[in-house]
């Protein structure tokens, strides 16, 4: 009988921890706990699935270039990121994996093969597939558990900061006690006059899993002001997923 006890007692413990993971709690209020604890909780609630296959409504305006797409994307975790965008016919498919980015339009007649400078171009910050991925999911850019965070709680939010920033920029984020995912996060480079700030204004539980509704990209340098707003139409988890993507010949060459 008293295995028994202990095996229940091991049952109810490692449920419970599964659910607290896979949940939001919409009572939920930000304690006085430390920094610590905070950066290893939304650590915690990082994504564990394999695969994403998603549906996207894409507004991309850059001051220029104002335009709605549908994108198709689909993610195998750590190691590609597949995107099509699509109105009425295919405008861009892009394929990008820890070492390269691979893109096309079909309607401009240009591609770009290389590495992740076609995405520092577009999004005024260093970024790496990790850091994509991140984005993608309400996952902080960096590894919050990795340097010593600053906490405060603001809006009955938690706001981590590194305790010694970056020499090139600061970075910011805001942890939402509900779920411990992102609210938001900030990379500023006040001497250069960049700044890149991403907003997710709510999360669903999709299949068990906290995932974002919608993600708010906003990318400033000295000149120009880059917005992207992504809508989550529909999103399901590890299914079987093909992700095709022929280089076209004759493209004007794109650099970055």
């Amino acid at each position: 009988m008293r295995y028994i006890k202990y095996l229940v007692l091991l049952i109810i413990v490692f449920t419970s921890c599964k659910s607290s993971k896979n949940m939001i709690d919409a009572t939920a209020v930000a304690k006085n706990i430390s920094s610590k604890k905070i950066a290893r909780r939304h650590m915690a609630a990082n994504f564990d699935k394999q695969t994403i296959d998603a549906k996207l409504k894409v507004n991309f305006n850059n001051g220029k270039t104002n335009q709605s797409l549908t994108v198709s994307m689909k993610i195998k975790k750590d190691e590609v990121i597949w995107l099509r965008g699509t109105k009425l016919i295919t405008v861009f498919k892009a394929e990008i994996t820890p070492t390269k980015v691979r893109y096309y339009s079909s309607v401009f007649k240009n591609s770009f093969e290389g590495d992740f400078s076609m995405l520092k171009e577009l999004l005024e910050v260093e970024i790496n597939f990790e850091q994509l991925q991140n984005l993608f999911l309400g996952q902080a850019l960096q590894d919050v558990t990795e340097d010593k965070q600053e906490v405060s709680v603001m809006n009955n939010r938690y706001v981590l900061n590194p305790e010694q920033q970056a020499m090139l920029y600061d970075i910011f984020y805001t942890i939402n006690p509900m779920h411990y995912k992102l609210d938001h996060q900030s990379i500023v480079n006040e001497a250069k006059g960049l700044r890149l700030d991403i907003t997710y204004p709510n999360y669903n539980l999709v299949n068990s899993v906290v995932f974002p509704t919608a993600i708010e990209i906003k990318a400033k340098d000295k000149k120009r002001v880059t917005a992207i707003d992504l809508l989550y139409r529909s999103v399901v988890f590890d299914t079987d997923i093909t992700m095709s993507f022929n280089m076209p010949n004759g493209y004007k060459k794109l650099t970055f």
